[in-house]
């Protein structure tokens, strides 16, 4: 196990174990809510503030976490009053984020198109002392949002009007995923890059949902495979040295393909089960009073 010789490698290991952990543990809620694209959108917009960190000889992760979470507040306000031309303000605000981190990346005097790589696909072998102690503690607000108020996000998620009938503060609770999703997307970007994310919040919750009905059970399933993929990813990448982003999300698309294939099966025998459950069923006989004649009964 050379690969644990280097603290670098450390740093690295240790990153995506977080990674995989966080990103399913959010994405479980953006999939309930059929906004599984909203942490590409996220990283649109906080390549903005990659580029500001930079510029203000700033943090970057930082300065990033900021604006990805002002971006997040204003998808959910376009959600809420955008109507009809909603789609339209999130496109120009997805669209001006990426363009706005590569402009203030190349007005820095820091920045370089070799950082602006670094950010969009990650570089996990990058990952700094300092970097790791910003991913601790973002990571750790993010576990106590998702597990510790998880029945209340996923009532909201389910069904907002019944969370609004039951007294939850439902747009507080759309506020508090949006803001999680935001601070996940930063804690994943030096792992995964801001482009591919998405991909590890989504793919995960896809692949645990082959295999598993009840919520707490996906939600179990999904970590575990993000946590499989993101350090199954990371060695490989060390070993053939490729990058760790593409080949993270590369197995976790792997592993959902070999899920779907296993679970049809499955799904198949279920359903033939149920099947046979209901013939048996058809083929009750009512019982009649004794008066009549066992040729008066009745089968339903």
């Amino acid at each position: 196990m050379d690969i644990l010789n280097y603290a670098f490698m450390q740093r690295a290991l240790l990153a995506a174990l977080i990674v995989g952990v966080t990103a399913p543990a959010i994405g479980i809620y953006l999939v309930q809510r059929r906004q599984a694209l909203m942490g590409d959108g996220i990283g649109h917009v906080a390549l903005t503030g990659v580029g500001l960190g930079f510029l203000l000889n700033f943090s970057p992760v930082w300065v990033a976490t900021a604006v990805a979470i002002a971006g997040s507040l204003a998808m959910e306000l376009i959600r809420w009053y955008g109507k009809t031309r909603g789609d339209l303000a999130l496109a120009m605000l997805f669209y001006g984020g990426m363009a706005g981190g590569v402009m203030l990346m190349n007005l820095s005097d820091a920045g370089s198109n070799a950082n602006l790589s670094t950010y969009l696909f990650g570089s996990i072998s990058t990952v700094s002392a300092q970097d790791m102690t910003m991913i601790y503690v973002l990571a750790a607000l993010v576990l106590l949002i998702t597990i510790g108020l998880r029945r209340q996000l996923f009532a909201v998620c389910q069904d907002e009007e019944f969370a609004r009938v039951t007294g939850l503060p439902v747009r507080l609770l759309n506020l508090l995923i949006a803001i999680t999703a935001a601070v996940t997307v930063t804690v994943a970007m030096r792992v995964v890059g801001l482009l591919l994310v998405s991909a590890l919040m989504v793919i995960p919750v896809a692949t645990a949902q082959q295999i598993s009905r009840s919520f707490a059970v996906t939600f179990v399933v999904s970590i575990a495979v993000g946590v499989a993929v993101t350090l199954t990813g990371t060695a490989t990448s060390y070993y053939v040295d490729v990058p760790s982003g593409a080949t993270i999300v590369l197995f976790a698309i792997a592993l959902f393909v070999l899920s779907t294939v296993l679970a049809a099966p499955l799904a198949r025998r279920r359903a033939r089960a149920a099947a046979g459950t209901t013939g048996t069923a058809k083929g009750c006989t009512l019982e009649v009073p004794g008066s009549r004649t066992p040729a008066d009964d009745v089968s339903v």
